[in-house]
C-alpha cells in the first residue's frame, strides 16, 4: 500500500516529522524577526494601509518564504536520499498538498478577522441610523476586499482538486503495478480482482483525504487556538463555573473529547462488520462471475445461500449503524448550541459586540471541528480500516505462498 508509492515509508514519515520540529525550532530560535532583511514584500506605504490583507504583510510573507523553503529542502533531501519511480508525486506532490492546506488555513484566519470588522460595521449602522456616518460606499468596499481574495482562491481550489485527483490515481497505479507483479501468488485469494481493481483506488483516495484533513486540523489548531484564547478574554463568565482563563478553548476540547470517546465506544463493532461485508460480497460476486461461463455454477441453491450471507451481514450492519447514528447525530446537533450556552452570561451583560461574537463563533467552530476530527471522520475511518485489513491480508501472501494465509478463504461469521 505505502511501499509501492513512497520511498521507505517509515523513514519518510519519521523524517518528515523530525524535519517539522527542526524547522519549527530554527524559525523561533533564529529566523523569526528577519522579515526586514529577507521578506519579498516591502513595508506598506501610508496610502496603502487597508489595501493589503493582513496575511500579505512583510512578516507573513517572510514566514511563507521560510515554509516554502524548508519544504523544498525536504524534497531535495529525498531526491538524493532515495528517489523512486513515483518521487515527484509521492514526495513533491505530498509537499504541495501540505503547502496548499497551510495557506487555506491562513486564509481562514484572515476571513475570521474580516467577519469581526464587517459585523461591527453592520452593528454600528443599525444601532445609530443616520448618525454613524456609514455610507453605502463603505459597506461595499468592505465586501470587495473579501471578493478580491475569494475569487482567486476559487481558482486555486479548482486546480488543487484537479491535482489531488491525479495524485490519488498515481498512487492507485503504483499499488496496481505492485500487486500485478505478484499476481501469481495473489490470484487465488478470495476477492483478489476486487482488491486490485477497487480497494486500491478507495484506499488511496481515503488516505489522501484523511491525511489532508488531519494536517488541516493540526494547522487550524495552531492558527486558531491563540486567537480563541485571546477572544476568551471577552467572555465575562461561564454558566455554573464563572470566569475561566481560556474558557472557550477548554470547552471546545472537552466537547470534542466527549464526542470522540462516545462514538468510539458505540461504534467499535463497525470496522469488523464492514470487513466481513466485503468478504461475503466478494464470494457472492465471484460465484456469479463463474456462472457466466459455466452452467454448473451460480445455481439457485448456491446463489441463495451466498446471498443469504450478504443479507445477514447487511442487516447486522444496518442495526449497528442505527444506534451509532442516534448517538452521532444527537452529539453533533447538541454541539451546535454549546457556544450559545457558554456565551449566555456575556450576552446578558452586553459584554461583546456583534462582530466579536462572529469572530468567537467562527474561531470556536474551527477549533472544535479540528478537535472533532475523529467524530466527523469516524464512518470514513471505519471504511478505511476495513479496506486496510483486506489489503494487509492480501499482501501477506506476497512473501509467503502458504494457501492457508488470511484472505485465502471467505469467512461469513461476525
Amino acid at each position: 500500500m505505502f511501499a509501492s508509492f513512497f520511498p521507505s515509508p517509515k523513514k519518510f514519515l519519521w523524517s518528515a516529522i523530525a524535519w517539522f520540529f527542526v524547522s519549527l525550532g530554527l524559525w523561533y530560535g533564529l529566523f523569526d524577526g528577519m522579515a526586514e532583511q529577507f521578506s519579498l514584500m516591502r513595508e506598506s506605504l501610508p496610502e496603502e494601509e487597508g489595501v493589503r490583507p493582513p496575511f500579505l504583510n512583510p512578516d507573513k510573507v517572510w514566514l511563507y518564504q521560510y515554509i516554502v523553503g524548508v519544504t523544498a529542502l525536504f524534497c531535495v533531501f529525498w531526491f538524493f536520499m532515495e528517489r523512486n519511480r513515483w518521487y515527484w508525486w509521492a514526495v513533491c506532490g505530498s509537499a504541495l498538498i501540505l503547502l496548499v492546506t497551510y495557506f487555506q488555513v491562513q486564509l481562514g484566519v484572515y476571513i475570521n478577522n474580516w467577519y469581526g470588522d464587517f459585523y461591527d460595521l453592520i452593528q454600528l449602522a443599525l444601532s445609530e441610523p443616520g448618525v454613524s456616518n456609514i455610507t453605502l460606499e463603505d459597506f461595499y468596499s468592505r465586501l470587495l476586499t473579501l471578493v478580491y481574495i475569494l475569487v482567486p482562491n476559487i481558482m486555486i481550489l479548482v486546480l488543487f482538486h484537479y491535482f489531488t485527483q491525479h495524485y490519488v490515481f498515481r498512487w492507485r497505479t503504483a499499488m496496481n503495478s505492485y500487486y500485478m507483479d505478484h499476481w501469481n501468488k495473489l490470484r487465488n485469494i478470495e476477492g483478489a480482482a476486487q482488491r486490485v481493481q477497487e480497494d486500491t483506488m478507495r484506499f488511496a483516495s481515503i488516505v489522501e483525504g484523511l491525511g489532508s484533513a488531519v494536517i488541516s486540523s493540526i494547522m487550524t489548531l495552531i492558527a486558531f487556538l491563540p486567537l480563541l484564547w485571546t477572544l476568551s478574554k471577552q467572555v465575562t463568565e461561564l454558566p455554573l463555573v464563572g470566569a475561566v482563563n481560556g474558557s472557550l478553548v477548554f470547552i471546545a476540547l472537552l466537547s470534542a473529547a466527549f464526542g470522540t470517546v462516545l462514538l468510539a465506544a458505540v461504534g467499535y463493532r463497525l470496522p469488523g462488520l464492514e470487513f466481513n461485508n466485503q468478504k461475503v460480497e466478494a464470494a457472492y460476486r465471484k460465484e456469479l462471475v463463474y456462472g457466466e461461463d459455466n452452467a454448473e455454477r451460480a445455481s439457485p441453491p448456491s446463489v441463495e445461500e451466498l446471498f443469504g450471507y450478504v443479507r445477514n451481514n447487511y442487516f447486522k450492519l444496518y442495526f449497528n449503524y442505527l444506534y451509532f447514528n442516534v448517538f452521532r447525530y444527537a452529539y453533533l446537533q447538541g454541539a451546535n448550541f454549546i457556544p450559545l450556552i457558554a456565551l449566555g452570561p456575556t450576552f446578558v451583560a452586553a459584554g461583546i459586540t456583534l462582530g466579536t461574537y462572529q469572530q468567537i463563533n467562527n474561531a470556536f467552530s474551527k477549533v472544535e471541528n479540528s478537535f472533532q476530527f475523529l467524530v466527523n471522520s469516524w464512518t470514513t475511518i471505519i471504511e478505511l480500516m476495513s479496506i486496510h485489513k483486506r489489503l494487509i491480508a492480501f499482501e501477506s501472501r506476497i512473501d509467503n505462498s502458504d494457501e492457508s494465509l488470511p484472505g485465502s478463504e471467505p469467512s461469513y461469521g461476525t
